[in-house]
């Protein structure tokens, strides 16, 4: 797919690396970068589990909405955005601390009536001006920052199901909770001081790795629980401090942990058969409810060409299980139309990507820095394609909240 000048035990291991992503995307460019950046972070944890006489079976599962992560210490690291990591072990409980779990996810509210814009704005400003604390930590306003929103919304049912005729969706995540703080470890390492010298960093050809293991693993992992649980308390605070009283629809995360050895970037989990989901896309055009179905299906396995290659690296009954839906559209890069060539030098990766245009390379270090646009409905129909889920209404976009 891309060449790369590299001693030819770390070619192996990117290949490895590549045969162990399993891609739903839709083959567009922030698919093509996902791809080029996520060879990097599975072949830094198999190079780790060959060396502990682990089976190096790390499996990145990719959704629809497969892209690139604006976090810039995820993407450094040799991470994407966009699917199900898992890294299971035979003999001990381990934390890949590199894909930076952050608990964000989406609170839908229903209501029986359209919220004024003027009332909302004036209760976010209340909030903003009053102290508001959660498990006696104090709750941060940054719904104005990155992808964080509240949209607001009518309801188009499209089953038989009784559902209000308005919804507001809160996306947010566990901002308070990210570096250290009263509740023990925060969850980045590259903003807990504490956490980091806790590590154990992993020197390997494609960069570090920085792991916990054993005891240390499982008492992150109790950090991680009591910060997933502070970011739907915190998304369920907004929401009652802006709407009043709200029938609760959904509160998923879809960036966090499944358990030690597994973590989710940017989908859904489906593990409730009565779960909804929310899928939304652009600003400009409706978002979606869904339920989701259990994944991936024989059929689907088979006819995505996975079948024979997951067989073959033991982790079939793990794309069966897969059990995953995107939460978004995610980021796709018009300008750009394929990476052509992965350059590294002095221990940094350089994306050397065609222009669609047909006039010119552009160069790339950090996904961040270049322009983006969501992608539109073509990920809904990826998702009803492979049978991930099914739509159960369509929201109409009202209008949406970035202060």
């Amino acid at each position: 797919m891309f060449s790369v000048s590299l001693p030819s035990t770390k070619e192996e291991f990117l290949r490895e690396a590549e045969r162990h992503i399993f891609s739903m995307g839709l083959a567009d460019s922030g698919s093509k970068l996902c791809l080029a950046n996520m060879r990097y972070g599975l072949a830094k944890i198999h190079w780790w589990q060959e060396s502990l006489g682990i089976s190096p079976k790390a499996t990145f599962v990719a959704t629809p909405d497969m892209t690139v992560t604006r976090n810039l210490n995820r993407w450094r690291s040799g991470f994407a955005y966009g699917g199900r990591i898992s890294w299971e072990s035979e003999r001990e409980d381990f934390v890949i601390l590199d894909t930076k779990p952050n608990a964000c996810g989406m609170l839908v509210g229903g209501l029986n009536y359209s919220p004024e814009e003027r009332q909302i704005l004036s209760k976010i400003r209340s909030f903003q001006r009053s102290e508001n604390a959660i498990e006696g930590i104090k709750v941060k306003w940054d719904f104005h920052k990155g992808n964080h929103f509240i949209d607001i919304f009518s309801v188009k049912p499209t089953r038989e199901i009784e559902l209000p005729s308005y919804v507001f969706i809160i996306h947010g995540s566990a901002t308070e909770l990210k570096g250290e703080n009263p509740a023990g470890w925060g969850l980045y390492y590259d903003d807990d001081s504490s956490l980091k010298r806790t590590a154990e960093v992993i020197t390997t050809p494609f960069g570090p790795l920085y792991i916990l293991e054993g005891e240390r693993a499982r008492k992150y992992w109790k950090c991680y629980q009591f910060a997933n649980s502070f970011s739907k308390k915190r998304r369920e605070l907004v929401a009652q401090k802006l709407f009043g009283d709200f029938e609760l629809l959904s509160n998923e995360t879809h960036q966090g942990l499944i358990s030690c050895n597994e973590i989710l970037l940017g989908c859904h989990h489906i593990n409730d058969k009565d779960a909804i989901y929310p899928l939304t896309l652009r600003g400009d055009l409706p978002a979606y409810l869904l339920k989701g179905k259990k994944n991936l299906k024989p059929a689907s396995i088979e006819n995505l060409g996975f079948a024979k290659r997951a067989r073959q690296l033991g982790v079939y009954q793990r794309l069966r299980k897969a059990n995953v839906i995107p939460h978004g559209g995610g980021y796709t890069f018009p300008h750009i139309l394929d990476v052509e060539e992965i350059l590294e030098i002095g221990g940094k990766r350089y994306f050397k990507a065609d222009a669609a245009n047909d006039r010119g390379k552009e160069i790339i270090f950090d996904a961040r820095d270049i322009p983006y646009l969501y992608r539109g409905r073509n990920v809904l129909l990826k998702i009803l394609e492979l049978d991930l889920g099914e739509i159960i209404a369509k929201l109409l976009p009202l209008y949406v909240i970035k202060v």
